[in-house]
Protein backbone atom coordinates (compact mmCIF):
# COMPACT_ATOMS: atom_id res chain seq x y z
CA UNK A 1 0.00 0.00 0.00
CA UNK A 2 1.44 3.56 -1.24
CA UNK A 3 1.25 6.28 1.43
CA UNK A 4 -1.10 8.94 1.01
CA UNK A 5 0.10 11.69 -1.46
CA UNK A 6 -0.01 14.88 0.76
CA UNK A 7 3.04 12.27 2.74
CA UNK A 8 5.18 12.50 -0.38
CA UNK A 9 4.91 15.93 -0.67
CA UNK A 10 8.48 17.82 -1.48
CA UNK A 11 8.63 21.30 0.24
CA UNK A 12 7.68 23.01 -2.86
CA UNK A 13 4.75 20.91 -2.99
CA UNK A 14 4.01 21.45 0.26
CA UNK A 15 3.78 24.62 0.85
CA UNK A 16 0.87 25.82 -1.07
CA UNK A 17 -1.24 22.76 -0.10
CA UNK A 18 -0.12 23.91 3.51
CA UNK A 19 -1.76 27.35 3.42
CA UNK A 20 -4.71 25.94 2.24
CA UNK A 21 -4.32 23.24 5.14
CA UNK A 22 -3.45 25.36 8.03
CA UNK A 23 -7.02 27.00 8.61
CA UNK A 24 -8.74 23.50 8.81
CA UNK A 25 -6.18 22.60 11.75
CA UNK A 26 -8.10 22.24 15.11
CA UNK A 27 -4.99 20.86 17.73
CA UNK A 28 -3.74 22.71 20.40
CA UNK A 29 0.18 22.25 19.33
CA UNK A 30 0.64 22.98 14.89
CA UNK A 31 4.26 21.54 14.77
CA UNK A 32 2.84 18.27 15.90
CA UNK A 33 -0.39 18.34 13.87
CA UNK A 34 2.02 19.48 10.80
CA UNK A 35 4.51 16.95 11.11
CA UNK A 36 1.76 14.25 11.45
CA UNK A 37 -0.32 15.13 8.70
CA UNK A 38 2.43 15.63 6.23
CA UNK A 39 4.85 12.99 7.63
CA UNK A 40 8.04 14.84 8.41
CA UNK A 41 10.24 15.89 10.95
CA UNK A 42 9.33 18.55 13.93
CA UNK A 43 11.93 20.61 12.68
CA UNK A 44 11.13 20.67 9.37
CA UNK A 45 7.45 21.36 10.65
CA UNK A 46 8.72 24.92 12.02
CA UNK A 47 11.21 25.75 9.31
CA UNK A 48 7.95 25.42 6.78
CA UNK A 49 5.77 27.10 8.94
CA UNK A 50 7.98 29.72 10.04
CA UNK A 51 8.38 30.28 6.26
CA UNK A 52 4.74 30.43 5.65
CA UNK A 53 4.44 33.13 8.44
CA UNK A 54 3.26 31.35 11.65
CA UNK A 55 5.53 32.62 14.85
CA UNK A 56 7.07 29.55 17.28
CA UNK A 57 7.24 29.95 20.64
CA UNK A 58 11.10 30.59 20.60
CA UNK A 59 11.18 28.01 24.23
CA UNK A 60 9.70 24.81 21.85
CA UNK A 61 11.87 25.88 19.18
CA UNK A 62 14.81 25.11 20.90
CA UNK A 63 12.91 22.20 23.01
CA UNK A 64 12.41 20.49 20.01
CA UNK A 65 15.85 21.31 18.21
CA UNK A 66 18.19 20.08 21.46
CA UNK A 67 15.78 16.88 20.99
CA UNK A 68 16.92 16.64 17.24
CA UNK A 69 20.08 17.41 17.97
CA UNK A 70 20.51 14.41 20.77
CA UNK A 71 18.49 12.09 18.33
CA UNK A 72 21.15 12.08 15.46
CA UNK A 73 23.91 12.26 18.03
CA UNK A 74 22.77 8.83 19.63
CA UNK A 75 21.80 7.82 16.15
CA UNK A 76 25.43 8.45 14.64
CA UNK A 77 27.14 6.75 18.22
CA UNK A 78 24.97 3.83 17.62
CA UNK A 79 25.61 3.36 14.00
CA UNK A 80 29.91 3.78 14.37
CA UNK A 81 29.51 1.17 17.49
CA UNK A 82 27.30 -1.37 15.03
CA UNK A 83 29.85 -0.62 12.12
CA UNK A 84 33.09 -1.04 14.19
CA UNK A 85 31.59 -4.42 15.61
CA UNK A 86 30.44 -5.16 12.39
CA UNK A 87 34.01 -4.70 10.92
CA UNK A 88 36.39 -7.69 12.65
CA UNK A 89 33.84 -10.23 13.79
CA UNK A 90 35.75 -13.40 14.52
CA UNK A 91 34.08 -16.33 15.67
CA UNK A 92 35.82 -20.06 16.70
CA UNK A 93 35.41 -20.51 12.78
CA UNK A 94 36.35 -17.43 10.92
CA UNK A 95 39.27 -15.15 11.46
CA UNK A 96 37.33 -12.46 9.56
CA UNK A 97 33.60 -12.67 8.39
CA UNK A 98 33.33 -10.91 5.20
CA UNK A 99 28.70 -11.50 5.23
CA UNK A 100 25.97 -14.18 5.69
CA UNK A 101 24.33 -16.16 3.10
CA UNK A 102 20.38 -15.88 2.53
CA UNK A 103 19.88 -18.79 4.91
CA UNK A 104 22.11 -16.47 7.48
CA UNK A 105 25.41 -18.80 7.03
CA UNK A 106 28.67 -16.39 7.03
CA UNK A 107 31.34 -16.86 4.96
CA UNK A 108 34.67 -15.05 5.00
CA UNK A 109 38.29 -16.21 5.69
CA UNK A 110 38.49 -18.85 7.78
CA UNK A 111 41.46 -19.40 10.26
CA UNK A 112 43.46 -22.21 8.36
CA UNK A 113 42.94 -20.18 5.05
CA UNK A 114 44.49 -17.27 7.48
CA UNK A 115 47.57 -19.08 8.72
CA UNK A 116 48.10 -20.69 5.40
CA UNK A 117 48.00 -17.87 3.05
CA UNK A 118 47.78 -14.82 4.55
CA UNK A 119 50.57 -15.16 7.17
CA UNK A 120 53.03 -17.16 4.67
CA UNK A 121 52.54 -14.22 2.25
CA UNK A 122 53.59 -11.90 4.95
CA UNK A 123 56.23 -14.05 6.54
CA UNK A 124 57.36 -13.97 2.66
CA UNK A 125 57.30 -10.20 1.85
CA UNK A 126 59.09 -9.51 4.92
CA UNK A 127 62.34 -12.15 4.22
CA UNK A 128 62.43 -10.77 0.35
CA UNK A 129 62.78 -7.23 2.16
CA UNK A 130 65.45 -8.53 4.21
CA UNK A 131 67.20 -10.45 1.15
CA UNK A 132 67.23 -6.84 -0.83
CA UNK A 133 68.78 -5.31 1.88
CA UNK A 134 71.11 -7.38 2.22
CA UNK A 135 72.43 -7.90 -1.28
CA UNK A 136 72.16 -4.09 -0.79
CA UNK A 137 69.76 -3.69 -4.33
CA UNK A 138 67.72 -0.70 -4.27
CA UNK A 139 69.85 1.29 -1.65
CA UNK A 140 68.71 4.53 -2.98
CA UNK A 141 64.93 3.39 -4.27
CA UNK A 142 63.06 1.23 -2.03
CA UNK A 143 60.51 -0.22 -3.85
CA UNK A 144 59.04 -3.88 -5.01
CA UNK A 145 57.21 -5.24 -7.65
CA UNK A 146 53.46 -4.93 -5.31
CA UNK A 147 54.51 -1.12 -4.88
CA UNK A 148 54.17 -0.59 -8.71
CA UNK A 149 50.88 0.41 -9.84
CA UNK A 150 50.99 -1.37 -13.71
Amino acid sequence: MVAPRRKRYNRKQRLPVAKKWIPTYKGKNLVKGYSKWFGVDKVCAITELELLGHEIDSKYKEQIFKQHKFKSEDGQKKNNEEREELEFWPDSDFYFITAYTSGGTPYGITWEEYERDIKEETEDREDEKKNIKKIGLYNDYEFFDEDIPF
